[in-house]
C-alpha cells in the first residue's frame, strides 16, 4: 500500500508488483542442490577429461535410480574415490569394495562401485595407447555441442544414434555400466547436447547462440 495526498484527501493507491518468474527443466525439483546443479554444471560444455571420467563413473551409479539421490553422495564419492583420479582409483582393490559396501555414503551395489576402478583402468589404458579421453568423448558430436531445440521435456529421448555410438565404443574399450540410455545422460550433462527446453532460463546460457 502506498499513501498519497492528492486535493489534501488522502488516497490509497494499490501498486500490483508481478514477480518474473523463474522457468527452468521440469525435471529439477526445489531442493536447492539440485537447482544449483541445474543452473551451473547440467548441459554446460565440459572439456576436462578427469571431470568427464568423473561424471561418466557418477551416471554409472545413477542407473536405476534418480540422479539427485547420486548428486548428494557426489562428496563422498569423491572423498572414497580421490577425486576420480584414474591413477588412484585404479590402485583400489577388492578390500576396498567391501569397505565401500558397508558405507551409507555411496549406492552399496558391487557391480557399480566395481565398474568405477575398472573404468578407471580403462580410462588409463586409453592414455596409454595416445588416446585423450575429452577428444574420444567429444568426437561422437563432432566437437560441438548439439544444441536442441524441445518445447517440452517429454520430447526429450532417452538414447540417440550418437549415445548408441559411444555406448559401443566404450564398451569395446572394457567400460562397464555405460549403456546407451547412461552415455545419453552423461552427454547432457556434461554439455556435449544442449536439452534444456527452450523456456528454460539456462537454454541461451548454454546454447552457444
Amino acid at each position: 500500500m502506498v499513501k498519497r495526498k492528492k486535493n489534501d484527501v488522502c488516497e490509497i493507491v494499490t501498486k500490483n508488483y508481478k514477480m518474473e518468474e523463474v522457468v527452468r527443466c521440469d525435471w529439477v525439483t526445489k531442493d536447492p542442490l539440485y537447482i544449483a546443479y541445474h543452473d551451473n554444471e547440467w548441459g554446460k560444455p565440459e572439456f576436462n577429461s578427469i571431470h568427464l571420467f568423473e561424471m561418466l563413473c557418477l551416471e554409472g551409479q545413477q542407473a536405476g535410480l534418480s540422479w539427485i539421490t547420486v548428486l548428494k553422495k557426489r562428496e563422498h564419492y569423491r572423498t572414497l574415490f580421490h577425486n576420480f583420479n584414474p591413477y588412484e582409483v585404479s590402485k583400489l582393490d577388492q578390500n576396498n569394495i567391501d569397505h565401500f559396501l558397508c558405507d551409507p555414503g555411496v549406492i552399496r551395489h558391487r557391480g557399480k562401485l566395481e565398474a568405477i576402478i575398472q573404468n578407471a583402468k580403462c580410462y588409463l589404458q586409453m592414455e596409454k595407447e595416445g588416446t585423450d579421453f575429452s577428444k574420444f568423448v567429444w568426437s561422437f558430436v563432432e566437437d560441438s555441442p548439439i544444441v536442441n531445440n524441445w518445447n517440452d521435456i517429454k520430447e526429450v529421448p532417452t538414447q540417440t544414434k550418437s549415445s548408441i555410438a559411444l555406448s559401443k565404443a566404450l564398451k569395446k574399450r572394457g567400460f562397464k555400466f555405460v549403456g546407451s540410455t547412461i552415455c545419453y545422460a552423461f552427454m547432457q550433462a556434461c554439455g556435449l547436447v544442449n536439452d534444456h527446453v527452450i523456456s528454460c532460463i539456462c537454454y541461451n546460457k548454454n546454447s552457444n547462440k
